[in-house]
């Protein structure tokens, strides 16, 4: 299983599992708990939710899926910027423990800018894991500016990682954020890596991989796996799709194959916005 170094010293998969919608729909509860199983057993064991989603139904269907595993999973949880404060992060991170039926967050995240400074949100972050409700802290959907501001911060240095739109289709990153980042050992979370599935209906990236020998999602998550430094957390309800997903690592992009998405889907000529879905 390929890796990606954490600036704490940790290692976690490069190829994680995300969470955005399951717990949702009843009738698909079983096989959304089936897919996070079966990637566990295939090594992607980096495990993505937050207390947003469903407003916690994906908090508790995650606990399910890991339940008796709970030691093989690096588990990701994000807090609400509403409750980001001081006085609210504890009772949202005891909430988010009791929904995941576990003593501690491998990763908390802020999920996206709010109201509260950033020094209440470092501190808070702070507290939590030196009393072991969290191991470690980072961010999610901050642009360079806001990470600026953090990284001047106590505790800012102490950010693991900042978890953001990217793919093939969403590369503005890389003109700035993504280098101030990486000059800094800063892995980047790259969620919705294949679009919410819109992708996979792209008739170039479809052309592409039929030519390569592999499916859409295997060459759009290939081409971020390709990336030393970059975790990849597509969401899945389907264990045959894990699969799918997972033999992305079993035959990576050439150089010549990566060159040509680059042509395909080439980033912005400068700078744009952070994008967020």
């Amino acid at each position: 299983m390929k890796t990606v170094l954490l600036p704490c010293g940790e290692s976690v998969p490069a190829l994680g599992q995300g969470s955005w919608n399951i717990g949702d729909a009843p009738a698909q509860r079983e096989a959304e708990i089936a897919a996070l199983r079966r990637g566990i057993d295939l090594g992607l064991t980096l495990i993505d939710t937050a207390e947003m989603y469903g407003d916690g139904r994906s908090e508790a269907l995650v606990a399910e899926a890991i339940a008796g595993r709970r030691d093989d999973v690096f588990l990701v949880s994000k807090v609400y910027p509403h409750n980001a404060s001081r006085r609210a992060m504890r009772s949202a991170c005891e909430n988010s423990l009791r929904r995941l039926r576990t003593d501690r967050i491998d990763l908390y995240l802020l999920h996206w800018a709010g109201s509260t400074p950033i020094a209440e949100t470092l501190a808070a972050f702070a507290a939590l894991q030196r009393d072991g409700l969290i191991r470690h802290y980072g961010v999610s959907n901050l642009d360079l500016a806001a990470m600026r501001e953090l990284w001047d911060q106590p505790g800012g240095p102490q950010v693991q990682t900042d978890q953001v739109l990217y793919n093939l289709t969403r590369r503005g990153v890389e003109h700035d954020l993504q280098p101030w980042l990486r000059q800094r050992g800063l892995p980047l979370m790259a969620y919705s890596p294949v679009e919410q599935g819109r992708l996979l209906l792209d008739p170039r990236l479809l052309d592409f991989a039929a030519r390569q020998g592999v499916t859409a999602a295997q060459a759009a998550l290939g081409w971020l796996l390709a990336q030393d430094d970059v975790i990849v957390i597509p969401k899945t309800a389907s264990p045959t799709r894990v699969q799918e997903n997972f033999e992305a690592l079993q035959h990576p992009l050439t150089p010549a194959a990566l060159a040509e998405l680059e042509r395909l889907f080439p980033r912005p000529g400068g700078p744009v916005a952070l994008e967020m879905l």
